[in-house]
């Protein structure tokens, strides 16, 4: 592992730094400053001007409405807007940009590349995921969502859950069983299945902690077109992997920064507090600080591996335990420091509904109390954490498989 970058990335923070010079305020805070509806409207002003100065979609090859830069100047570049309290994509891109975008780029033909990729860029096109379904959560494989062939369409039948942005979303990418005879990890394709259309019920299902930030999506012959296959058709399980692999790679890299700023709010919340002589708390948060450092290490090592292979190995799986558990464990303290006034929930909730709160935001009880509750999901969503140790347990440590 190589801590350091390059001589070249310099140059390009550089740029990123004069171009938030030249368009925030100078008064700035971070945008989990703003009020909520503030905040949300910020988001997606701010989605439009880093489109318009190429640092959208910073990796992505210039015919497609890229800037073609490297890696190591897209993580360069998150780290400058996380550290200025801005967000890097807007409210659906990490399905639309980081899931869908890169899914195209690599399995997508010529076709579908220049036909999607356009309007994810323009966020004409909002995309949320198919995948777990009531009875396949962690064991995915399991599925029973299918699409039998008519024509030149495919007709899909079943039902997927947790869509996150489901109500919002025009576009769904999904997971069906097109050979039901085949073995379970095989007969899966990979589909683009437009929303607007007959045959797709969404239904909001509420959070505890009351938003109903998830959906349950139903398909009752709904179509898609032959032509929105992504890979190969009974090979979707191959390309499913790939995108997880996207979804983890990048925030190995660029979550330390959220999570050590929420870190630092946390830290001045308890001097204000007085709670910092109190020795179990300042334990507590020497081990958060240590946990924190950590994983800042390990997203570098993470990212030199990729520059090196070009690929995301096992060791993602290292980095979606570690943050999720410490997101969960942080939380915790935080309520502790609060003491008693955490049962008493006001000022505003966090902005984002899932990992660390905006940079800027407030250390009111609503935020932290909302933050524990996404704590408590870090573990489950994106793979459980016993997922992720049975992955390193057989990947990486070579030792038996479960039996079943």
């Amino acid at each position: 592992m190589d801590p350091r970058y390059p001589p070249q990335s310099e140059v390009f923070r550089e740029r990123v730094q004069a171009f938030l010079a030249e368009h925030l305020p100078p008064d700035w805070e971070g945008i989990g400053a703003l009020a909520k509806p503030d905040a949300l409207a910020f988001q997606e002003h701010w989605r439009v001007k880093l489109h318009e100065h190429g640092l959208l979609a910073p990796m992505w090859p210039v015919e497609y409405g890229g800037s073609g830069l490297t890696k190591v100047e897209q993580v360069v570049l998150v780290e400058e807007l996380a550290k200025a309290g801005v967000p890097a994509m807007g409210a659906s891109d990490t399905f639309s940009m980081k899931m869908v975008g890169g899914i195209l780029l690599r399995w997508g033909t010529e076709e579908q590349k220049r036909h999607f990729l356009p309007k994810i860029l323009s966020g004409e096109y909002l995309w949320c995921q198919g995948y777990s379904e009531p009875d396949s959560g962690s064991d995915l494989a399991s599925l029973r969502t299918q699409a039998v062939r008519d024509g030149d369409e495919y007709v899909i039948t079943g039902s997927k859950i947790w869509q996150t942005r489901g109500v919002e979303a025009n576009w769904i990418f999904v997971l069906a069983r097109t050979d039901p005879q085949a073995p379970k990890h095989q007969g899966i394709t990979f589909f683009l299945v437009p929303m607007d259309q007959p045959g797709v019920t969404v239904r909001p299902i509420r959070k505890m902690g009351g938003a109903p930030d998830f959906n349950e999506v139903f398909f009752d012959g709904a179509r898609t077109s032959i032509d929105h296959v992504v890979g190969r058709v009974n090979d979707g399980w191959a390309v499913a992997n790939s995108l997880l692999g996207l979804e983890r790679g990048d925030e190995a890299a660029t979550n330390p920064v959220q999570f050590r700023a929420e870190f630092d709010r946390l830290v001045k919340m308890a001097r204000e507090l007085g709670r910092l002589d109190h020795p179990v708390i300042r334990d507590r948060i020497a081990d958060a600080y240590i946990r924190v450092e950590t994983m800042r290490y390990l997203g570098y090592r993470i990212l030199t591996g990729v520059l090196t292979t070009g690929t995301i190995g096992p060791e993602a799986s290292i980095s979606k335990l570690q943050w999720s558990e410490y997101h969960r464990d942080v939380t915790r303290l935080a309520i502790d420091v609060l003491g008693a006034q955490a049962m008493v929930v006001e000022g505003r909730p966090p902005v984002r509904g899932y990992r660390a709160d905006d940079p800027g935001a407030p250390n009111s009880t609503a935020s932290w109390v909302g933050a524990l509750y996404n704590g408590v999901a870090d573990t489950i969503y994106a793979g459980t954490s016993q997922i992720q140790r049975n992955i390193l347990g057989e990947r990486v440590l070579g030792l038996p498989r479960e039996p079943q």
